[in-house]
């Protein structure tokens, strides 16, 4: 299905008040949907300088769904589930080459899921999110409303990506191609990490945090470089009372870049897929 991408912003972008009573309203959503599934619309894009730009008028749209339709009982194994009519579980099938491992995963309606991802029981990726090729989503991982995951990106045992959809100007978290995310790592408030990155397991970062450059010598903030290999770290707290009780905060430190050692070290493996 060809997606008009303009067509379908241009309805977007009217009032909030708007769009609740338009009453074309319901067949736009759909063609939302399929434009978010297809790739064809994303709710953020890399610009030619490298930097990531939020489609305000995604996130806007978006959020018209949830305002405009109502809570309703859902089907599914185990226990009942209750949602907007909005954004059901996504169903795939074999076309789409996505390997839904069997176990309670959910994808939701209106994220895009593309050939070649693995998506390892339990993990969830809400709407709106764009996870590209050859991506692994492995247990427990969290793929929050609007995220962007690159090619080939490992996104390990119960890594937390976090969804944004208001203010709809905010930035998601952004996670360049051939990155490795550790277990337990948490990304939030719009950091963005780049191309071929490493975190260690359980490093947290949201868009305030200082990450400490060891290598060359610099604070870096909503941003992880290209290649940098960051693990957990900790400095002194500041004040007298975290003096005296010997109290440290947490200090994501960049250790190294990325050789040929710590690609064998973060290796996917191929006989998985």
């Amino acid at each position: 299905m060809v997606v008009d991408v303009d067509l379908i912003r241009g309805f977007f972008s009217q009032a909030p008040e708007a769009l609740l009573v338009d009453p074309q309203a319901p067949a736009m959503h759909q063609l939302l949907l399929v434009g978010l599934e297809t790739g064809a619309i994303r709710a953020a894009e890399r610009q030619e300088d490298g930097s990531w730009q939020a489609n305000a008028w995604v996130k806007q749209a978006i959020l018209c769904g949830f305002r405009r339709t109502a809570i309703v009982a859902m089907e599914g194994p185990g226990f009942p589930m209750f949602d907007k009519t909005a954004y059901p579980p996504r169903h795939f099938g074999p076309e789409d080459a996505v390997r839904l491992v069997p176990g309670g995963s959910s994808v939701r309606r209106g994220a895009h899921v593309a050939k070649g991802v693995v998506v390892m029981p339990p993990a969830y990726v809400n709407v709106g999110a764009f996870v590209d090729e050859g991506t692994m989503v492995d247990s427990h991982a969290l793929v929050g409303s609007c995220a962007q995951i690159g090619k080939r990106v490992h996104l390990s045992a119960a890594a937390q990506i976090g969804g944004v959809l208001e203010p709809a100007g905010a930035r998601p978290v952004i996670v360049e191609d051939e990155a490795f995310v550790g277990g337990l790592v948490g990304l939030f408030e719009g950091i963005v990490v780049r191309k071929r990155a490493v975190l260690a397991s359980g490093v947290v970062i949201t868009g305030s945090t200082v990450i400490y450059d060891l290598v060359n010598g610099r604070e870096l903030r909503q941003e992880v470089p290209e290649g940098a290999v960051v693990v957990p770290g900790s400095r002194p707290a500041s004040g007298d009372f975290a003096k005296a009780h010997g109290l440290q905060v947490s200090a994501p430190c960049i250790v190294k870049y990325r050789d040929d050692r710590t690609d064998a070290a973060t290796a996917l493996e191929q006989a998985l897929r």
